[in-house]
């Protein structure tokens, strides 16, 4: 009885091992496939592949492209002359580092550029909101340079790692000016943006946009008496003469 089970066993299992040998035949098969697709690869680009010569040129290129991001352009002479009275004249009035006003200068500009907004007006705004005190906070919440309010903005300040980059005066400077610009945009002239931006449109005296443009007004007057080239001056003059000192429009009613 036991003899004839056995048999009656391996008859059974016989179909199933031969159809596992089947299938390992064919996975050896197809692993012996895959290594001889890969000696042929590697022999014949192999070379190419882990040489690393053709990729210099597209790091090099990378690289380059990373620097130029992260250093500013260099500056003219005239930008250069501009510069550094306006940060004389900021030094000076509120009692900062000389150092300190020109890189808030830079940045002014640097923001203005991008986002084609008057640099003179960012920093007006800045010198009016918290006479170039990065730390200033109101008791509405209003913090930094341009007296931002994280509540309102924090979408424009999680680009520069959220409502804690307040502080920072590059992110404050920049944001800010985002601010300017979507204010000016919005309502199509700089007087109304400012009122805007102060929290005052009900003030029908515009007393905040006065405040700032009288002082945008001292720092094209500080910015046109730089010293410049002679061979720079007679350019500088005739550009001044069709629009104001920044390059850029203003509209103020």
């Amino acid at each position: 009885m036991r003899i004839g089970s056995i048999n009656s066993s391996g008859l059974q299992d016989a179909p199933y091992s031969a159809g596992w040998s089947r299938k390992l035949v064919s996975v050896l098969a197809l692993v012996a496939s895959v290594a001889a697709l890969a000696l042929i690869v590697e022999n014949q680009y192999g070379q190419f592949l882990f040489d690393e010569s053709w990729q210099r040129p597209f790091i090099s290129q990378a690289a380059a492209d990373t620097q130029r991001k992260q250093q500013p352009a260099a500056l003219t002479p005239v930008e250069e002359a501009r510069y550094r009275a306006l940060s004389e004249y900021v030094a000076k009035r509120y009692r900062v580092s000389q150092d300190v006003a020109f890189n808030l200068v830079s940045v002014a500009h640097q923001a203005g550029e991008e986002l084609k907004v008057d640099p003179l007006l960012i920093i007006a705004v800045i010198a009016v909101e918290s006479s170039f005190n990065p730390i200033a906070e109101s008791v509405a919440g209003a913090k930094g340079l341009m007296q931002i309010i994280p509540k309102y903005h924090g979408d424009k300040l999680d680009e520069f790692g959220g409502e804690q980059a307040v502080f920072d005066p590059e992110t404050n400077i920049q944001v800010g000016a985002q601010i300017l610009r979507e204010y000016i945009r919005r309502t199509g002239s700089v007087g109304i943006a400012l009122q805007m931006y102060a929290g005052a449109l009900g003030d029908n005296e515009d007393q905040y946009t006065n405040r700032v443009m009288g002082m945008r007004q001292r720092l094209q007057y500080v910015a046109s008496q730089s010293p410049v080239r002679p061979a720079t001056a007679t350019a500088v003059r005739t550009a001044s003469s069709a629009r104001n000192t920044s390059g850029f429009p203003l509209q103020v009613d």
